[in-house]
C-alpha cells in the first residue's frame, strides 16, 4: 500500500481542494479503512462547503471532509476486539467519549464530552479519501446483501430518518406528509412504505426531485411547494389532513405546512437543520392535541437494526444515489449537491 493518499477539503467558499495527503495508521482501538463510498449530506452543503458556519468545537476543523463513509477495513490496531481486516463496514459519523450518558445509549451524536467528542468529516478527518482512520467502537457491519453506497447512506440519512421514524411510529392507519424531498426526503419515503404508510404524499419546490419521488414510488402524491399545499394535502385525505408528517426541508414555509397539515391527534417531526418556523400554538398545536418532535440523526443500535432491516425488507438505499464520481471529480460532485437538481451523490474514491 501506498503511504500517500488523495483526500479532499472545503474550504468554505463552493469549492473543493484535492491533496496529497499521509495515509494514517491505526492505533489502540483503531482500524483503517479503504473507502468505497462516501455519499455527500445537505448539512456539509449547508455548513461547511458555502461558508464554515460552525463555531467552537463544533465547527469545520479544515479536515478531511465527508460524514457518510463506506468501506472495508485493510488494517487493524491492537486492542480491537470484533472487527477484523477485511470485514465490510459502515461508520456512525461521531466518534464520542464512550462513557457520558448518551454514548453508553449509544446516541454518540449527543456525546457531552467537549474534549472527545469529534465527527468525522468536520473535527476529524472523514471519508473523502481514499483510506479513513475511524475508532472500533464507530462500525457498523455492513452485510453482504447491501452495498457499499446502501451502507454509506445508513451512515447518515436513512439512519437519521429511521429514528425520526421510530419516534412518532409508522403503521399501516398512516397517511404521511413529507416536506423536502431532497436525500433524506427520499429516505423518508422509502422507509414509510416498508413501514405500512397507507397513503404517502410528498412536497418539494424541485422540479427534479418531485420526479425523483415519482418515478422510485417512494410517493402516492407529489406536490410542488406552494402556499396551497395545506389545503391540498387535506384535498387528499378527506379534508382531515395527515396522521404523520416529517419535515426534511429545514424551510419555515414548509414546516408550517407539515404543522398546519397533520389531523387532529396527529405527530410530526423536524429532521431538517436550519431555518426557522412561526406556528401559532392554540390553532395548530394546543386544539387539536398535536406533538411535535425533534430528532437528531440516530444512536449505534438503531443503526445496526436498520441494517438488519434494510436486508429483510430488499430495500437498498443506494436506489436514491442519482450520480456518482472519483474522488478525483470531488468538485463536481458537490457543486450538482449544492444545486438540489439531484437525489443522493456519491463520491467512489475506488471507482466501484
Amino acid at each position: 500500500m501506498s503511504r500517500c493518499m488523495k483526500a479532499a477539503f472545503l474550504p468554505g467558499n463552493s469549492t473543493v481542494e484535492l491533496r496529497d495527503v499521509p495515509v494514517p495508521e491505526p492505533g489502540h482501538g483503531e482500524v483503517l479503512i479503504a473507502v468505497k463510498a462516501s455519499t455527500i449530506c445537505g448539512s456539509d452543503i449547508r455548513a461547511i462547503y458555502r461558508e464554515h458556519l460552525g463555531k467552537g468545537p463544533e465547527g469545520y476543523q479544515g479536515v478531511v471532509a465527508g460524514h457518510e463513509p463506506c468501506g472495508q477495513i485493510v488494517e487493524t490496531g491492537l486492542g480491537c476486539r470484533r472487527f477484523r481486516t477485511g470485514d465490510r463496514v459502515i461508520v456512525y459519523h461521531i466518534s464520542g467519549c464512550g462513557v457520558c450518558n448518551d454514548c453508553r445509549r449509544g446516541y454518540m451524536i449527543s456525546c457531552t464530552s467537549a474534549e472527545y467528542r469529534r465527527a468525522y468529516g468536520w473535527q476529524r478527518d472523514g471519508g473523502m479519501a481514499e483510506y479513513l482512520l475511524a475508532e472500533e467502537k464507530d462500525l457498523i457491519l455492513l452485510p453482504e446483501e447491501l452495498t457499499y453506497l446502501d451502507g454509506a447512506q445508513v451512515a447518515c440519512g436513512f439512519g437519521t430518518v429511521y429514528e425520526a421514524l421510530e419516534k412518532v411510529g409508522i403503521n399501516g392507519n398512516d397517511a404521511v406528509l413529507i416536506t423536502g424531498l431532497g436525500p433524506v426526503g427520499l429516505a423518508a419515503g422509502a422507509l414509510c412504505r416498508k413501514l405500512g404508510a397507507e397513503k404517502i404524499i410528498g412536497i418539494d419546490i424541485s422540479a427534479e426531485r418531485r420526479d425523483i419521488a415519482s418515478r422510485l414510488g417512494l410517493c402516492d402524491s407529489v406536490l410542488s411547494a406552494g402556499p396551497d399545499n395545506v389545503n391540498q394535502v387535506r384535498e387528499v385525505t378527506g379534508g382531515l389532513g395527515v396522521e404523520r408528517a416529517i419535515d426534511c426541508s429545514g424551510n419555515a414555509e414548509a414546516r408550517a405546512t407539515a404543522i398546519r397539515a397533520t389531523r387532529k391527534w396527529g405527530k410530526m417531526v423536524m429532521v431538517g437543520e436550519g431555518g426557522t418556523v412561526a406556528f401559532n400554538p392554540s390553532p395548530d398545536i394546543i386544539h387539536d392535541q398535536k406533538t411535535i418532535y425533534g430528532s437528531w440523526v440516530t444512536s449505534t443500535w438503531l443503526m445496526e437494526e436498520l441494517v438488519e432491516r434494510l436486508v429483510r425488507w430488499n430495500l437498498h438505499p443506494e436506489d436514491i444515489v442519482t450520480h456518482r464520481f472519483l474522488l478525483e471529480k470531488a468538485d463536481e460532485a458537490y457543486q450538482l449537491m449544492a444545486s438540489g437538481r439531484c437525489g443522493k451523490v456519491a463520491v467512489c474514491p475506488a471507482g466501484e
